[in-house]
């Protein structure tokens, strides 16, 4: 069953908290990741996308064939 009350006020504060944190931790991430020079993967549409280091993006996962990975 579902409740079709409204959300308080203070619910939509704290989703939006929530996301604040969320994304500012995922910018944190990929920002870390690109500095060490991994990565980052993304998925779109049911394909996997490579952002490398220098903002290029390929379909073709660049650690696939690296026996350190």
């Amino acid at each position: 069953m579902c409740d079709t009350r409204p959300l308080s006020i203070e619910t939509y504060r704290w989703e939006a908290e929530f996301e604040r944190v969320g994304s500012r931790a995922v910018r944190k991430a990929q920002d870390e990741c690109r500095r060490l020079g991994v990565p980052n993967v993304y998925s779109h549409n049911g394909s996997l996308y490579y952002e490398h280091a220098d903002g290029s993006l390929s379909t073709v996962d660049p650690l696939e064939n690296d026996p350190s990975a």
